[in-house]
């Protein structure tokens, strides 16, 4: 949940003119697609979705700071070499005792936030859901030893519909969601992840919606930019490490530098760790570098 400004919580390629990275990036950004990819495989990757209904109402916030990421979230869309049959979202917002797929044929908005004007809570992106492919992530978490669960009423919240607006604002793209695992165990969601890749060659765009830096009390106080960046640093060298070395890196997240002052608690942070799981031994990339609420935020792109 989130409230107002001050609180609003954090939770999706660039363009395909370029990338969005400001001057001051630790590197540059990729500016597309990674390549040595198999043909027709979809990506997967780790965006982030920004603070409550951020690109659709004004928040006094830094207009430049938001086209920058809105830009890129514009330009998701480009990743995938073939337009996806479904998307699967990962968000920081759900978390249930065992994964939990959305299986709604006709999921409804859920405004998972407070605090915002009015416009906030009406909205829309009515996506259509897909049961079918919600079938087929549970029997492939089946296969894998994992217990799952269905929810026929959950909706699209914030981390899915705010971002996914963005990048595909026709909302013509069946969409699940899946939660993350109470406890939020990196282990866990790497396996949960190598458990979904399958789906990955199956025409689902499998996307982890989070924040690279979640700190409430840091957003918008200069004091905390030095934390965001040094956390970021690390997280840019980890995620984009050989596959083995990932994981590992990945796996001991909270014994970084500034680690727990980034995230105090790690739900916006385990999206990535699915991510990391479904990418399997492709390469990654830093999709996007650039700043929210005027702290340090990036994405990742794998495939």
């Amino acid at each position: 949940m989130a409230s107002g400004l001050a609180s609003a919580t954090m939770v999706a390629l660039p363009s395909l003119g370029g990338c969005h990275a400001d001057a001051s990036s630790p590197e540059r950004e990729a500016s597309g697609p990674s390549t040595g990819g198999v043909a027709g495989r979809q990506p997967v990757v780790f965006l982030p979705h920004g603070g409550g209904p951020w690109p659709f109402v004004d928040l006094g916030m830094d207009p430049a700071e938001l086209e920058s990421l809105a830009g890129y979230l514009r330009g998701v869309s480009g990743l995938p070499r073939t337009p996806p049959r479904a998307l699967l979202v990962i968000s920081a917002h759900w978390e249930e005792a065992v994964p939990t797929v959305s299986t709604s044929p006709q999921p409804p908005m859920l405004y998972d936030y407070y605090g915002f004007p009015p416009e906030s809570y009406q909205i829309q992106w009515p996506a259509p859901g897909a049961p079918q492919v919600a079938t087929r992530v549970q029997q492939l978490l089946r296969d894998a030893g994992i217990a799952s669960a269905q929810d026929k009423e959950r909706g699209f919240d914030h981390g899915t519909f705010v971002p996914m607006k963005l990048v595909y604002p026709d909302a013509d793209i069946p969409t699940i969601q899946l939660s993350l695992k109470a406890g939020l165990d990196p282990a866990e969601h790497f396996a949960i992840g190598r458990a979904l890749a399958p789906l990955r060659d199956e025409g689902v765009f499998i996307v982890g919606s989070g924040l690279s830096y979640h700190n409430m009390r840091g957003f918008r106080d200069p004091r905390a930019r030095p934390v965001a960046e040094e956390f970021d640093a690390w997280l840019r060298a980890a995620a984009t490490a050989p596959p083995a070395e990932r994981l590992k890196k990945l796996a001991a997240w909270s014994s970084a530098p500034s680690a727990r002052a980034a995230h105090p608690r790690e739900e916006h942070l385990i999206p990535l760790m699915v991510i990391a799981g479904a990418a399997g031994d492709d390469a990654g990339v830093v999709g996007y570098g650039g700043f929210y609420a005027n702290l340090r935020v990036s994405s990742y792109h794998y495939g």
